[in-house]
């Protein structure tokens, strides 16, 4: 944040001041799905993480063996997450004309399950995967049956000692914290043979220009930005606020701790995301 920069600090009767009468696009991230129990990124009680770069991954056969393995005991805790009580809130201001969409930076298609359907997902779903030499798309299940079949006692030895897949630290891209994977046997593409990547958009990938400017079109679409739950420290989420102030739109952040879109907020509230999003649709929708 620039030195001196001005934030407009207030509370949520100020944040439903600010977005009554208007239409909404909202802007998600990692925040938003802590409650549900998917650990973010960057809040100020996180453990520090070094998530693998989109270089790492095409370039070097033992970091995507490092990361299949963790993701194939990950993506399980996310796939058993269910929507909390933000997630909701949302979906029922869409549900009741107040929002007009949502973009999240999110991959764990809690906003969908929730009820939410005009979504974004601007980084991907943890749910499919993408051949990088054919572009065959298959579901994450079913790729999970063929690691199971080439890796029989990988989870039996992971889960060892009475563990369970829940007390194994998961970060929001499905990546499980484990250390022994030199072992792990990767699946590759079943149709060509190809190298086999997660649909998410990795750090130093960039997110596809069509799913950009549907983002842009949702942002121009709403009278408003509502930004929930990211820290927006990454230009994909940003460039959306930067976007609606350049624009004029009010903008409405709601987060713990420091955004690099604070500047520009109209009003800037500082609490927890499920709390304050439950009480806009309260205030929205009377």
């Amino acid at each position: 944040m620039p030195e001196g920069a001005v934030v407009h600090r207030g509370t949520v009767e100020d944040a439903a001041q600010v977005l009554r009468g208007r239409t909404v696009t909202a802007l998600t991230g990692a925040g938003v799905s802590t409650d549900s129990g998917i650990p973010d990124y960057r809040s100020p009680d996180s453990p520090p993480r070094n998530p693998m770069t989109y270089q790492q991954f095409v370039g070097d056969e033992a970091f995507r063996r490092h990361y299949w393995a963790r993701n194939h005991v990950g993506w399980q805790h996310v796939d058993r997450t269910q929507p909390n009580a933000g997630h909701r809130a949302l979906a029922t201001l869409e549900e009741r004309g107040v929002l007009r969409g949502l973009i999240t930076q999110n991959v764990d298609l809690l906003h969908e399950d929730a009820g939410s359907r005009r979504v974004i997902d601007l980084h991907g779903r943890y749910d499919r995967v993408i051949c990088l030499q054919c572009g065959r798309v298959i579901s994450r299940a079913h790729l999970a049956q063929r690691l199971d079949e080439l890796n029989p006692h990988f989870l039996e030895e992971v889960l060892s000692g009475g563990l369970t897949v829940a007390d194994i630290e998961v970060a929001p891209d499905a990546d499980a914290v484990i250390e022994q994977t030199s072992h792990f046997n990767p699946a590759p593409c079943e149709f060509c043979g190809g190298v086999l990547k997660p649909e998410i958009v990795y750090f130093g990938e960039s997110v596809p220009r069509e799913r950009v400017e549907r983002a842009y079109a949702m942002v121009d679409d709403a009278g408003a930005l509502l930004v929930a739950g990211t820290s927006l420290t990454v230009m994909s989420g940003l460039r959306f606020v930067r976007h609606a102030a350049k624009t004029g739109k009010p903008i409405v952040i709601v987060n713990r701790g420091e955004t690099r879109g604070d500047p520009l907020a109209t009003v800037k509230v500082e609490a927890g995301v499920t709390e304050t999003l439950t009480a806009l649709v309260d205030l929205l929708t009377r």
